[in-house]
């Protein structure tokens, strides 16, 4: 979440902007109107009664299992600063963060997590990571505090802004080990394991504010030259952690990607002001009015097995090659060709050739989902990455149900659904619930099931369109409780959503026409003892008769083969699988050579091909 700051000088200077756009638009509304999508309010979500417990909800292809409530120590509605903002997975634990401290809690039953402890220490937004026995969470902002303790910072010495190192070796007890002070705080942070060195990891740290002072941290220095290696700003910074010794962790030289990067110049076609408002289809914004070149990203997402990491950095995405973690090198930058705001978060597809980055338009406390707000802004992009690594944008996705003025609502954290042969995506949209996505083609991705409760707070007497808001400063939420579904995440055979202002969601995935049980099945197969998402895994299916089924009710839905032929298939893995030993693999190789002559013209023959390979691999399990 980020809600950028508005002086007065840059606040009057944006109303004049946003006057001449205005004026602007007025000869080239056919045009936009013409190239722009927008949520539909016929969807039962679009209708839900408010409430806080209370509310309205809609399902579609999942359930809800469970609902616990923020601790009491949490539960109180002040703007910011006692919601939930993401969560960590570990062994039988979720450790949600929240701007106050964190929460953990044990999920063996994930129709009744129990509350284990609640830990007070301000942080601001709070993004936790886990890795064994070591909590990390960042902190950002004026008052957060060494000692965790309320009432801010009356002393600079006192002032803690960087990544907190907890033991929670014992869960009830957690342990403050380390305080690890960066220039530019940390918004969110990464988890980059050493290649070799077991007992190492990096934390790549994203920092929003700008450098503090010499005076109170060593080595700090603000500045707007890229290439001065000794400016705190243009880099990500680098935290090293022994593991064996955490208490030493310490800031070692960042990673200086953003060298070389204008906003002007690489700006080909045409830009989303920063605004929000949308250019005309083809017609560039003058240099002057485009953004600035990256100085920070929001979010840094790692696939150590692809040594890979995609930085959302509000204007650009940028890949970058984490081979040498200390020694991270920029493969590939772009911005967005169309209507992107400001990039936030990013996923890998599995295979590491699609991309996904999301727009959070408006900061995360906006209405940025209405009927009138379109659907290129403040939603998903598509990219895939050629064989030289090398990204190319492809299509937009947003939550297709208008939500109302209540509801603050945009495009937030998400993460992999392993679904074999299948791009599934689930994700948390704010007050505009949760959502499963299918980027299996990149250029149709499509909706495949949701959960969406009512607004918090009831509707106003005027609901006033995000498109004809009045030009001034933001104000957060308009007087509305800002809530929902800070990220969704599938773990270990649930989805868990961090609900902002209600608690904790434990979901589950219901089979239909869009995904069926063998494919949720097969998905359950996929077990992590962690779990951090920004730190993506890369999953791998046992040998298994739901798998080869996955890929056949795929063939099925996207009539993909032969009708004749996919329910003669589905006989024989009946067959084989009632038989044992040397029976059934024999009857597995029969079919797979009988798959492999199926391949010949199918409508998806690579699909079918994987097919076969699964169904020999099964028949050599032991």
């Amino acid at each position: 979440m980020y809600v950028p700051p508005f002086p007065p000088l840059e606040y009057h200077l944006m109303r004049v902007m946003r006057g001449v756009a205005l004026l602007l638009a007025t000869c080239v509304v056919p045009t936009v109107l013409s190239a722009q999508t927008y949520p539909s309010g016929k969807d039962p979500r679009s209708t839900l009664k408010p409430g806080r417990y209370d509310a309205g909800i809609s399902t579609s292809n999942m359930k809800l299992v469970s609902t616990t409530p923020k601790a009491a120590q949490f539960d109180t509605v002040r703007g910011l600063t006692f919601v939930n903002s993401d969560m960590a997975f570990g062994g039988k634990y979720v450790y949600q963060a929240n701007f106050a401290g964190f929460t953990i809690l044990d999920i063996s039953n994930p129709a009744k997590p129990e509350v284990v402890s609640v830990t007070r220490c301000i942080t601001s937004q709070g993004d936790p990571s886990i890795y064994g026995n070591l909590l990390f969470i960042s902190a950002e902002g004026a008052g957060n505090r060494n000692d965790c303790g309320d009432g801010g910072v009356q002393d600079p010495k006192d002032h803690m802004a960087g990544v907190r190192i907890f033991d929670v070796s014992n869960p009830k007890a957690p342990k403050l080990v380390k305080n690890v002070q960066t220039c530019k705080g940390s918004h969110t942070h990464t988890i980059v394991p050493h290649p070799t060195d077991k007992k190492t990891i990096y934390i790549y740290v994203s920092g929003q504010q700008a450098a503090r002072p010499e005076t109170e941290l060593a080595g700090c220095k603000n500045g707007n030259d890229p290439a001065d290696a000794s400016n705190s700003l243009y880099q990500l910074d680098i935290i090293k952690v022994p593991l064996n010794a955490p208490e030493q962790a310490k800031v070692i030289p960042g990673a200086r990607i953003f060298t070389g990067l204008d906003g002007g110049g690489e700006c080909k076609i045409y830009c989303a002001p920063s605004s929000g408002r949308p250019a005309g289809p083809g017609r560039p914004q003058p240099a002057a009015n485009m953004p600035d070149g990256p100085r920070n990203c929001h979010d840094v997402t790692s696939y150590p097995a692809m040594n890979l990491l995609l930085a959302s950095c509000t204007t650009h995405s940028i890949l970058v090659d984490i081979k040498n973690p200390e020694k991270p090198f920029r493969i590939d930058a772009i911005m967005d060709t169309n209507n992107f705001q400001g990039r936030h978060t990013a996923a890998f597809s599995n295979d590491g050739k699609k991309l996904i980055q999301t727009d959070e338009w408006g900061g995360g406390t906006g209405p940025m989902c209405q009927a009138s707000s379109m659907i290129e802004l403040g939603g998903n992009t598509i990219l895939t990455l050629d064989a030289k690594n090398k990204q190319t944008q492809r299509a937009y996705f947003k939550l297709p149900a208008a939500q109302s003025a209540e509801e603050n609502c945009v495009a937030h954290n998400g993460g992999i659904i392993p679904v074999p042969g299948r791009d599934l995506y689930v994700q948390g949209w704010y007050q505009g619930g949760v959502n499963i996505m299918d980027f299996t083609d990149a250029d149709k991705a499509f909706e495949i099931g949701h959960f969406d409760r009512g607004a918090i707070n009831p509707p106003r007497p005027v609901d006033v369109p995000s498109a004809a808001a009045p030009a001034g400063p933001p104000v957060r939420g308009n007087g509305n409780t800002i809530g929902g579904s800070w990220g969704a995440y599938y773990w270990n055979g649930h989805v868990y959503s961090s609900e902002m202002d209600r608690g904790l969601d434990i979901l589950e995935l219901t089979p239909s026409d869009l995904l069926s049980a063998n494919e949720i099945a097969a998905a359950k197969l996929v077990v992590y003892s962690e779990f951090n998402p920004q730190s993506q895994p890369k999953y791998s299916w046992p040998a298994a008769f739901v798998v080869v089924r996955s890929y056949l009710d795929q063939l099925v839905r996207g009539n993909g083969l032969d009708a004749a032929r996919t329910t003669a298939i589905s006989s024989a893995l009946t067959d084989a699988e009632a038989k044992t030993g040397a029976a059934r693999a024999t009857a597995l190789r029969t079919l797979a050579t009988q798959v492999d002559k199926d391949a010949v013209g199918a409508k998806d023959s690579a699909r079918v091909k994987t097919m076969a390979s699964e169904i020999r691999r099964l028949a050599a399990a032991k």
